[in-house]
């Protein structure tokens, strides 16, 4: 039985479940009331009212989390209309908000369920030294992406190496190198320390202050409440950003990372995390010479948080999961993969109250797997967000189907 956007209670019952958090538990029970979930094991109380679902012979993991896409903001089959990823007049753009370009009709969000995922933070692209604000939200639910936001202070994107000194080199002006984008980024937090004190002078003094909306931005990075997702491939673009994060003291995370096994020593002593990927692409710039994806197991193995990224539309995002599978195969341990895949990311990025796994008190986002979600085999049955089926798989036209807002159904792409 489908339940209702109206149901309250729904018991997923009978399944191997796989709370990432804590050990499997076979014939497993997961409550969820009024979205939330309340109980999860072996022996949970059903209520009378709950709508029951059955999962015996289903694998049933928290809803995946994409913690570093482009999903609605770089929309597929759309041509330049559906590209906003980039503000690229400004080498400074952190007052940009990715959730102002958002299309929730974007054909990725109906993929990202196919994939199981039911979480993603959308960010700018990487054109710019600082290319703006992020935004975690849930793939599907909202009649507006407003009403599908898990956070709106996740983190201000950041670029080093190739892209922007191309973008305002070809330009003929400044970054045209790697010393001219961490100059651009070193005087924006110099500006951003000023500005701080300047406004807490004046509240203290009880005169008026003009808000920066750049300027603001950056200073809540400074204040910790932002953390700085650093686009950055190479091992001596990792030191930099490492370099920056110690002369300003922000919460770096590192992005991509395709040559961090090379220091990944340095970033586990520091604990800085790195969301790695995206793993099924070419050697297509110099910065991916090193490119492997045997690179995730080395980096996590020297005590590297670590999470997986498609990069979608770079990589389809509801490949996600086969990248963990591929990792897996090239050393990865499958419970690090698994981890990489919903509660690695779900800390690295402060999300970690609502979305990540199976525990009580957290969103009611399941995903009931045919198997194994590692195993290539394997399939997205049906996927709820907040205690909601939002997507079925159907065996008759072997297509996934998704509610539409309203109640109707819609085929998945």
């Amino acid at each position: 039985m489908t339940p209702s956007r109206h149901t309250s209670v729904v018991a997923i019952t009978g399944g191997y479940v796989v709370p990432v958090s804590a050990d499997p538990i076979e014939n497993g029970t997961v409550l969820i009331e009024d979205g939330v979930i309340t109980g999860v094991g072996a022996h949970v109380r059903i209520p009378k009212d709950a709508v029951i679902i059955p999962a015996k012979g289903n694998w049933v993991l928290p809803g995946f989390i994409e913690s570093h896409g482009h999903v609605g903001i770089h929309e597929e089959a759309n041509g330049p209309a559906g590209n906003d990823t980039n503000e690229m007049t400004n080498p400074n753009m952190a007052a940009a908000r990715a959730i102002d370009a958002i299309d929730i009709e974007d054909e990725g969000f109906r993929d990202a369920l196919s994939g199981g995922i039911t979480s993603v933070v959308v960010k700018p692209g990487s054109g710019n030294p600082i290319g703006g604000q992020t935004v975690a939200i849930k793939t599907w639910g909202g009649r507006t992406i407003d009403e599908q936001v898990i956070s709106d202070s996740v983190s201000v994107k950041s670029a080093l190496g190739e892209n922007p000194k191309r973008v305002y080199g070809q330009k003929d002006k400044t970054p045209a190198t790697r010393m001219g984008v961490a100059l651009v980024i070193r005087q924006a937090f110099e500006d951003a320390r000023f500005y701080a004190a300047q406004r807490a002078n004046a509240a203290s003094n009880g005169e008026p202050f003009k808000k920066d909306l750049w300027l603001d931005t950056l200073a809540r990075v400074l204040d910790g409440e932002l953390a700085w997702d650093q686009h950055t491939h190479r091992h001596d673009d990792i030191a930099t950003a490492i370099r920056l994060a110690d002369e300003f003291g922000y919460r770096l995370v590192v992005n991509h990372g395709t040559e961090a096994h090379k220091i990944a020593d340095i970033l586990a002593e520091r604990g800085i995390p790195v969301i790695f990927g995206p793993m099924f692409t070419s050697r297509s710039k110099v910065e991916l010479k090193d490119r492997a994806i045997a690179n995730l197991a080395t980096i996590a193995a020297a005590g590297v948080t670590v999470a997986i990224t498609t990069d979608h539309p770079v990589v389809p995002i509801n490949f996600l999961v086969h990248q963990a599978s591929l990792a897996v195969k090239e050393g990865l341990p499958r419970e690090v993969a698994l981890q990489a895949l919903t509660v690695n990311p779900a800390s690295i990025l402060g999300l970690d109250s609502r979305v990540g796994s199976l525990s009580p008190g957290l969103d009611g986002d399941v995903v009931l797997w045919s198997g194994d979600p590692l195993d290539i085999n394997s399939r997205a049955e049906r996927v709820l967000i907040g205690g909601v089926t939002v997507y079925e798989w159907d065996e008759t036209t072997h297509r996934g189907i998704t509610v539409e807002r309203g109640g109707d159904h819609r085929p998945a792409a």
